[in-house]
């Protein structure tokens, strides 16, 4: 993993935590699934900042796809769908808001 400097001063201190196994293999599984560095993610948890895993943020990349999709449906057809793709458009917003919130 690259690391980068964060911040005007850069991460210049260190702190060591002892733990259980499975609480490190917890730890090292979230990360993992953000696409962090184990510290990123603690820092981000410790201090409340979103944590937003590489998963979601590409359900949400093709979320937003999708209702541009049915929008451009909605469009072209007239509107003849207007209802089945209203349905869907709300259904594909609301996921999308769920995703956002955690």
């Amino acid at each position: 993993m690259v690391f980068t400097v964060q911040g005007e001063t850069g991460l210049d201190a260190r702190l060591n935590v002892r733990l259980p196994q499975n609480e490190l293999d917890t730890i090292r599984e979230d990360a993992e699934l953000a696409g962090l560095s184990m510290s990123e993610l603690v820092r981000r948890r410790y201090f409340g900042r979103p944590i937003i895993a590489n998963a979601d943020a590409v359900m949400l990349r093709e979320l937003r796809r999708i209702g541009g999709l049915l929008k451009h449906i909605h469009n072209e057809s007239d509107g003849a769908y207007s209802t089945l793709s209203s349905a869907a458009l709300i259904e594909v917003r609301n996921y999308i808001k769920k995703l956002s919130a955690n």
